[in-house]
C-alpha cells in the first residue's frame, strides 16, 4: 500500500520526498534493519518490544520465562476475554520472582538490537508495550523520539502521540484519556498525524482475528475533524476490519503490522 501526494504542476524539476512509515515491530529487527531502504526518513510509531506472539507462542518475552505451553494457555484466556483468570495466573507465575527486574533485562536486550537497526534518519513514538523511560539510553544520534511534539520532514510538519489508552491488558504504556487529549492538542495543526493507537471509529480499531474492538482516541477524531492534516498514520490493530478510509479531508491510515509484514507503507510527495 502506498500514500502519495501532488502540490500541482511545477515550474521545474523538483525532488519528491518519500517517507517509510512502520508501526507494531515486535522484535523484528532483521527486516527493521532494510526498513528505511530508498526513504529519506523513516517514522516508527512504536511498540518495538515482544512481550508475546499470539500467533506462534514459542516467541517473545513471555514464553522465554515461562514456557511456550504457559504462553499458550493466557493466550487462551485474553483472547476469550477472560482477563481476570489471565491475570490470576501471571500472578501465580510469578510468585516468587522479581518481576520488575526480569522483564526489564528482557526488554533491554530486544532494545540494544532494535535500536541499532534504526536508519538515520528515523522519527519515532512510543506503543503501549514499550517502557519510554530506557528509550534515551538507546537511541542514537539520527534517531529522534517524539511524544506529544511535531517536527518538520521534507518541507510537512509530521506531529507524534506516542502510547495507548488505559485497558484490560494492562501494558506498560497506558495513560488516561486526559492525558493523551492533551498530548494532542499540543500538537496544534499538522500536515500528518502519527500516532500508535487509531482513531475512535468502529471499523479502524476492530480486530478480525482477535474479535476485539481495541481502544481508539477520541481526542484524535476530533483533532482530525477540526484541524483536517493531510494523513493521520497509526497502527496497534494488527489485523482492522478497515486499512485505510477518509475522514473530511484527512486520509486515514493503519500502516501495518510490520512484524508480519517486514514491509513499510510509503508516503512520498
Amino acid at each position: 500500500m502506498r500514500g502519495s501526494e501532488t502540490d500541482g504542476p511545477a515550474a521545474g524539476p523538483r525532488r519528491s520526498t518519500r517517507i517509510h512509515v512502520v508501526s507494531d515491530v515486535h522484535g523484528n529487527a532483521e527486516a527493521l534493519a532494510r526498513a528505511g531502504e530508498g526513504a529519506d526518513a523513516l517514522v516508527c510509531l512504536g511498540d518495538l518490544v515482544l512481550f508475546l506472539d499470539y500467533a506462534d507462542h514459542s516467541r517473545g518475552i513471555f514464553p522465554a520465562l515461562f514456557g511456550k505451553e504457559n504462553a499458550t494457555r493466557i493466550v487462551a484466556l485474553r483472547t476469550a476475554r477472560r482477563f481476570k483468570e489471565a491475570r490470576a495466573l501471571g500472578r501465580e507465575l510469578w510468585a516468587g520472582r522479581d518481576r520488575h527486574t526480569e522483564i526489564l533485562g528482557a526488554v533491554r536486550t530486544q532494545y540494544a538490537e532494535l535500536f541499532a537497526a534504526f536508519p538515520t534518519p528515523t522519527y519515532a513514538t512510543y506503543g503501549n508495550v514499550d517502557v519510554p523511560h530506557l528509550w534515551p539510553e538507546y537511541a542514537r544520534p539520527g534517531t529522534t523520539v517524539l511524544d506529544g511534539e511535531r517536527v518538520e520532514i521534507g518541507g510537512r510538519v509530521f506531529g507524534f502521540v506516542g502510547g495507548g489508552l488505559k485497558s484490560p491488558m494492562n501494558t506498560p504504556y497506558e495513560i488516561s484519556d486526559e492525558e493523551y487529549a492533551a498530548k494532542v492538542e499540543a500538537l496544534g495543526p499538522v500536515d500528518v498525524l502519527c500516532s500508535h493507537i487509531p482513531p475512535e471509529v468502529p471499523e479502524l480499531t476492530y480486530d478480525t482475528v482477535a474479535r476485539r474492538f481495541e481502544r481508539g482516541s477520541r481526542a484524535l477524531l476530533e483533532a482530525i475533524r477540526t484541524t483536517r492534516p493531510r494523513y493521520a498514520l497509526f497502527g496497534h490493530v494488527h489485523q482492522p476490519l478497515v486499512r485505510r478510509m477518509r475522514i473530511g479531508d484527512t486520509e486515514c491510515v493503519n500502516v501495518g503490522h510490520f512484524a508480519s509484514t517486514g514491509t513499510p507503507w510509503a508516503l512520498t510527495w
